[in-house]
C-alpha cells in the first residue's frame, strides 16, 4: 500500500480524489489546504474519515507519516511544498507547471536528486489514448520524418478563482499541455520560440488569454501554436487540434476522435503525389493511458520498482523552459532562445 497526502483541496483536486480511488494500493491519508474547511470537505468525500487533515502540511506529514505528495496547489506554493515534501522523505507528484521559474524547477529537481525520491509532473495529456497511438505512428516511420507540427486551441471557460487574475494565463495554465506534448512527438530539443499575446474584447481574464507562438526544434521541425481561452462557439477539445506533416504524409486528429492519416503513394495524378489513407497503430497492451489515473498509476509503479516515472521532472523542465521562453518572447517582442537541459 502507497499512501499519500493531498495538498490543495480546490476545485481541481476533486478529480484526483475520483482518480486515486480508482487505483488499488494507493490511499489518501492526509489533506492540506490553507482553509481546512476545504481540506476537510475534501477528506469527507474521499470518505477516508481518520485522514490527518490541517492548514500546515509540515505538521500533517507529521501525523500521517505518508510515502508520497500529490501536490494541487496553485502554482506560486509549488516550491515550497514540494521541497518541505522530499526533505521530509516524500515521493511527490505535482500539478502543472512544474514551477513558477527555472531557478525555482533546478531546486526542485536537485531536491528530489539529493534525496533519491521521486517526483513527477501530472502532464496527463500524454495519457490520453489517441496521444499514445499518434506517437507509435509517427515512430513508426511510416509517413516519413516528421516536419512539422500545427496544432490550435479555442475554448472559452469560466473558472473563477486564480486563474482570471494570474499573470499569461493561457501560456502557463493550459499551453503547457500542448506544448509538452509537441516535444513528446518531436523527440527533439526546442531551440527557440516567437510568440505574441493579446487580450480580446471580450476577455474575462487579466491577461495573456489568446497567444500565438512559432517553435523551432532540433533538426529543423516547426511547431505552431495558436490559442485561445475566450473564443466563444466552435471550440476546440481540450487535447487540442493537430496536424502532423512528415516527408512522405500527413496526419490529423481533432483531440476526440480517431487520427486520420494519408500517405503518399508511387503514383502521380497532374500536380499531385497520389495518396492512400490508413489507420494508426493499436495501442501496445504497455501502454500506460487514462488521462490523471494514469499519470497517477505512473508515479505509483515508480515508487514501487524505483525507476523514473515518463513525466519526471527532470525532463519535464524542458517543458517548462519552452512555456517561459514563451512568455519572455511575448513580454519583449523578440525572439527567444530556449537552453537545453540534460537529464
Amino acid at each position: 500500500m502507497v499512501t499519500a497526502v493531498l495538498v490543495g483541496c480546490g476545485a481541481m483536486s476533486a478529480r484526483w480524489v475520483d482518480a486515486i480511488a480508482e487505483i488499488d494500493g494507493l490511499q489518501l491519508v492526509g489533506f492540506v489546504d490553507v482553509d481546512r474547511e476545504r481540506a476537510e470537505a475534501r477528506a469527507a468525500q474521499s470518505g477516508r474519515k481518520d485522514a490527518a487533515v490541517g492548514s500546515d502540511l509540515r505538521s500533517v506529514l507529521a501525523a500521517a507519516r505518508p510515502d508520497a505528495v500529490f501536490d494541487v496547489a496553485t502554482p506560486d506554493a509549488r516550491r515550497s511544498i514540494v521541497v518541505t515534501a522530499l526533505e521530509a522523505g516524500c515521493h511527490v507528484l505535482s500539478e502543472k507547471p512544474l514551477a513558477i521559474s527555472l531557478n525555482d524547477a533546478q531546486a526542485i529537481v536537485e531536491t528530489a536528486r539529493r534525496r533519491r525520491r521521486i517526483h513527477a509532473v501530472a502532464q496527463n495529456r500524454r495519457y490520453v489514448a489517441e496521444v499514445r497511438r499518434l506517437k507509435r505512428l509517427l515512430d513508426s516511420g511510416a509517413l516519413g520524418g516528421l516536419t512539422s507540427l500545427h496544432a490550435d486551441f479555442f475554448l472559452a471557460p469560466h473558472f473563477g478563482g486564480f486563474r482570471e487574475s494570474m499573470g499569461h494565463v493561457l501560456l502557463l495554465d493550459m499551453a503547457i499541455h500542448t506544448f509538452d506534448v509537441a516535444r513528446y512527438f518531436a523527440r527533439r530539443r526546442p531551440r527557440s520560440v516567437y510568440c505574441a499575446e493579446w487580450a480580446p474584447a471580450n476577455s474575462w481574464y487579466r491577461n495573456g488569454s489568446s497567444a500565438v507562438a512559432l517553435f523551432e526544434f532540433e533538426d529543423g521541425i516547426a511547431f505552431d501554436y495558436r490559442g485561445s481561452w475566450c473564443a466563444v462557439g466552435l471550440r476546440t477539445s481540450w487535447e487540442s487540434r493537430w496536424r502532423i506533416v512528415c516527408e512522405r504524409g500527413t496526419v490529423v486528429w481533432d483531440g476526440t476522435g480517431e487520427p486520420k492519416a494519408e500517405r503518399m503513394t508511387s503514383k502521380r495524378d497532374g500536380l499531385f503525389d497520389v495518396v492512400e489513407g490508413f489507420d494508426a497503430p493499436p495501442l501496445d497492451p504497455a501502454d500506460r493511458i487514462g488521462g490523471h489515473r494514469g499519470v497517477i498509476e505512473d508515479f505509483v509503479a515508480a515508487i514501487h520498482t524505483g525507476a523514473e516515472p515518463e513525466t519526471n521532472g527532470a525532463d519535464n523542465i524542458n517543458s517548462l523552459a519552452m512555456t517561459l521562453a514563451a512568455v519572455e518572447s511575448a513580454e519583449t517582442g523578440r525572439r527567444v532562445a530556449i537552453a537545453s537541459r540534460d537529464d
